[in-house]
């Protein structure tokens, strides 16, 4: 973002570079007038003011927060996935290679760049992850099929639709991939889609409820 200087400001810079030629007494060639800017606080306070006598102010916040409401209660759904057509099966080497040094805070090496690692040498998935679209009735079916499956736990996460209705309906916890990110990482195409692990590497399927 450029800052731009006042015209004022950049004319008296301008001018006290350029040669003076002379410098003969011209007099006064017209009236001249302070300079006065309005207070940039007093100027948004006075259209604060307005704004609640004529009850814009209530109006705007009103819609704010029923903006803010409708984001929560039904997010943008992910972009690029759809029901699953051909099942498919593949798997994900997730280990990493440092692009720069990992130090504690006393400024000692933890682990120096250009190492690789594998997250799952350290920690493991100890959920499987169901990512679904809520608004199709046979993907949520599923996905309440697999957190009840004696396979093991699932953490149910939702790629369209209403979580917090989920929520009140499942009395669970469910989350929501804000943004796609977590489908972009894995890679995932279609839903619904079941990620777990399986050695040390992650076993993504897209099925067919």
């Amino acid at each position: 973002m450029s800052i731009q200087a006042p015209l004022p400001f950049f004319a008296l810079l301008l001018a006290a570079s350029m040669p003076i030629a002379h410098a003969e007494d011209l007099g006064v060639v017209g009236p001249t007038y302070d300079i006065a800017e309005p207070d940039l606080l007093d100027v948004i306070e006075s259209r604060l003011k307005y704004m609640e006598k004529t009850g814009e102010l209530a109006r705007k916040q009103n819609e704010h927060r029923d903006r803010v409401v409708a984001a929560v209660e039904k997010p943008r759904p992910v972009d690029g996935l759809k029901a699953t057509v051909t099942r498919r099966r593949f798997f994900i080497d997730p280990t990493l290679i440092l692009d720069h040094d990992i130090r504690n805070a006393d400024g000692a090496i933890l682990f120096a760049r250009g190492l690789r690692v594998n997250p799952l040498d350290h920690v493991s998935l100890r959920e499987r992850l169901v990512f679904f679209d809520g608004r199709d009735r046979r993907q949520v079916a599923f996905a309440q099929q697999a957190l009840a499956s004696p396979e093991g736990g699932a953490k149910p996460i939702l790629v369209a639709g209403e979580p917090l209705a989920l929520m009140r309906s499942w009395k669970r916890r469910v989350f929501y991939d804000q943004g796609g990110s977590l489908n972009r990482r894995l890679g995932i195409r279609q839903v619904p889609a079941v990620v777990s692990q399986d050695g040390k590497r992650l076993r993504v399927d897209e099925v067919r409820p």
